[in-house]
């Protein structure tokens, strides 16, 4: 039986309850893998992206800047040629604002200075938030998923940590401590300041409110957790400090905005659902979604024009 077809049969409650406790002690419970993840047979591959195309895509942006440049450079001597002839401007004057701003535009694009003492501090907090699993005997942890619950369904009774009822909630099993495994204590905190801040949108979401449905709909919290899996790896926030190109461009937006991941986790929740919807897309393409989702993403932090959350094409998706 594959690990595909297991997670299915998790998933609609197909298997008894010895095999269910061995599966939750083996290796689903890894902190590095996703729970929705697309597994071969013999390797398990995480929802990171490999070295390799980090490295690949750096070249590639790099090109892609060099290029811009003596584009704009071109620009710049027919411009400064111009000035020549109509008896304005000098060689000196034109020429050395341009190699230096230009050069250092680009030094601080592909590889930024050291950070400044608020983004340290900033990226230090976040990168602490990070290293925190979710612990379901906990008490701080059992109140943060009675909070998640209220926020969610406010005017039902809270059910125990162990109920059917959690599964409404997109939670594959009667205890959510369960599905966490790769997300951490964070992607519950994601799912709260989500809940909290944009409501309108949380719930629309959480009911599958917006457009035509799938049959086999993706289950709402467990799908929260791999966002928050996708972000850490996509902003390379397990290393002392981000050198992927998207990780680059949220250190200048954490600088601007302290909450940028909690806030940049809604944009990307939004944005998978729209995908989603756009795709038509079930349960078993998840994964598809999820990696169009950061595509978008990565797309989107790379505009020049981009200082903040709130500046990202896709943040007009949010309601609050």
């Amino acid at each position: 039986m594959t690990s595909r077809t297991l997670r299915r049969r998790l998933h609609h409650g197909d298997v008894d309850g010895r095999n269910r406790e061995h599966l939750e002690t083996s290796g689903f419970d890894s902190l590095s893998e996703p729970l929705l993840a697309n597994y071969d047979d013999d390797n398990s591959v995480s929802q990171g992206r490999r070295v390799d195309d980090i490295w690949d895509d750096q070249r590639r942006m790099e090109r892609l800047h060099w290029t811009s440049l003596f584009s704009q450079l071109i620009a710049q001597w027919t411009q400064w040629l111009a000035n020549i002839v109509f008896g304005s401007g000098s060689l000196i004057g034109r020429l050395l604002p341009l190699s230096s701003g230009a050069q250092n535009g680009l030094s601080r694009k592909l590889f930024p200075s050291s950070l400044s003492p608020l983004q340290e501090e900033r990226l230090r907090y976040l990168q602490q938030r990070l290293e925190v699993p979710f612990d379901g005997s906990r008490v701080e942890h059992q109140d943060a998923l009675k909070q998640l619950w209220r926020l969610a369904y406010p005017g039902r009774d809270l059910p125990a940590l162990k109920s059917e009822l959690w599964k409404e909630m997109g939670w594959q099993g009667t205890d959510p401590s369960t599905d966490f495994r790769g997300g951490g204590f964070i992607s519950l905190e994601n799912l709260i300041f989500f809940a909290k801040k944009y409501p309108d949108s949380f719930q629309r979401l959480l009911h599958k409110q917006d457009g035509a449905r799938a049959e086999w709909e993706y289950p709402f919290a467990v799908a929260g957790i791999n966002i928050s899996f996708m972000l850490i790896q996509m902003l390379d926030l397990q290393s002392g400090k981000p050198s992927s190109l998207a990780g680059i461009r949220f250190l200048e937006i954490l600088k601007e905005e302290e909450m940028a991941f909690d806030n940049l986790y809604c944009v990307a929740f939004q944005m998978m659902d729209a995908q989603w919807l756009a795709k038509r897309a079930s349960y078993m393409e998840f994964n598809d979604v999820l990696k169009s989702t950061r595509t978008q993403l990565e797309r989107e932090l790379a505009l020049e024009d981009v200082s903040s959350v709130k500046d990202l094409p896709a943040y007009t998706l949010l309601n609050r």
